[in-house]
């Protein structure tokens, strides 16, 4: 098969190009921002997939399957989906299980989405991320195409991607690693989540490519595992105290601090304050869940092999002065890049309440 993977360099992505590149049988391509070197039946294209020229001259030639990974706004999204679909036999589009509203009962892939039951009128006026993809969702299902198949991951974790509540690693285990206390919230750490490997996610949506009966369907992968963010939180402490010899210092707030932002709370309010917990007898269908890592024992792994060599992208270093008044502690400034962000550590640390 000829596949197209739009932005598969993520915690999903890359294991996903890894699995299908392995059978020769395929033909991958993949864009990405970066510069990527290409090995036998996989190759990179560099560019900007958001960029609507660069995208059409990717789809120039048509392919047997489009794995679409990108993050759209719906107006984006609008420009360019009838286009996506006539250009394959197959889009599999990546939505999320943050589309699904609360719910008391494992969730199913007819459960009810916050877009079609939530009141709060002033959330519904934006295109926040679970809106988005719900509107997104709703285009391909409205649309003359029945080619498509609606994939909803939840929270994915990786060697690379550790998420702690609303925080990514470079928001908690950057501060654990030098020293400094983690900064996390009760409201969100009395709640349970489902994480999943990466790398099984990737597994079921192998397991989906190429199926006929998968056209026109959603599907939910996720593991069947609940578990409590707090108990997450420990699993990263034992980890830790293993590699620094010393369990790190936590403060509890009560509430997120995301909460106090416009755009960011959001995910509180409309997911991490939710209980998650999924009925995955349909995507069971097609790749036995009963395979997929345990969480305990794979965040544990993840982060120990991430210890071994880690490597952090940006750090928000006005988030960094927040996390550090509420600690009593100071960055050293020498770690911090740039005058620009060393200038904004100090009014966030000292003047920015």
């Amino acid at each position: 098969m000829k596949i197209l993977v739009l932005g598969g360099t993520g915690a999903m992505g890359v294991h996903l190009v890894e699995l299908l590149s392995k059978n020769k049988d395929n033909q991958v391509v993949v864009s990405s921002r970066r510069k990527l070197v290409g090995k036998g039946n996989l190759s990179y294209v560099q560019g900007n997939a958001h960029d609507l020229n660069f995208l059409y001259l990717l789809l120039k030639d048509k392919y047997d399957v489009i794995i679409d990974f990108m993050n759209y706004r719906t107006a984006e999204f609008k420009e360019r989906y009838r286009k996506l679909l006539s250009s394959c036999g197959q889009y599999v589009f990546l939505s999320s299980s943050r589309v699904y509203a609360n719910s008391e009962r494992p969730i199913t892939e007819d459960s009810p989405r916050l877009l079609d039951v939530v009141q709060d009128q002033k959330y519904l006026s934006t295109d926040e991320y679970a809106l988005a993809k719900a509107r997104q969702e709703n285009l391909l299902r409205d649309s003359e195409y029945t080619n498509w198949t609606i994939i909803r991951p939840y929270i994915t974790y990786s060697e690379n991607r550790l998420q702690l509540g609303v925080l990514e690693k470079e928001a908690w285990l950057y501060r654990a690693l030098h020293g400094h206390t983690i900064v996390f919230s009760k409201d969100i750490s009395d709640h349970s989540t489902t994480l999943t490997y990466g790398l099984d996610v990737a597994r079921a949506i192998i397991a989906l490519v190429g199926r006929e009966e998968a056209k026109g369907e959603a599907f939910h992968i996720t593991t069947s595992n609940s578990i409590a963010w707090k108990v997450v939180l420990d699993i990263y402490l034992d980890v830790l105290e293993v590699k620094l010899k010393v369990r790190p210092n936590v403060i509890m707030t009560d509430l997120s601090l995301n909460l106090q932002s416009d755009r960011a709370k959001y995910q509180v309010l409309y997911d991490r304050h939710f209980n998650r917990c999924f009925d995955n007898s349909k995507i069971n269908r097609f790749i036995d869940i009963s395979t997929f890592r345990n969480p305990k024992e794979g965040l544990y792994a993840c982060l120990t092999h991430f210890c071994e060599r880690p490597i952090f992208n940006w750090i928000n270093w006005g988030q960094e002065a927040k996390f550090d008044r509420l600690a009593g502690e100071l960055s050293s400034i020498m770690r911090i890049p740039s005058i620009k962000q060393k200038v904004k550590y100090s009014l966030y640390r000292y003047i920015i309440k």
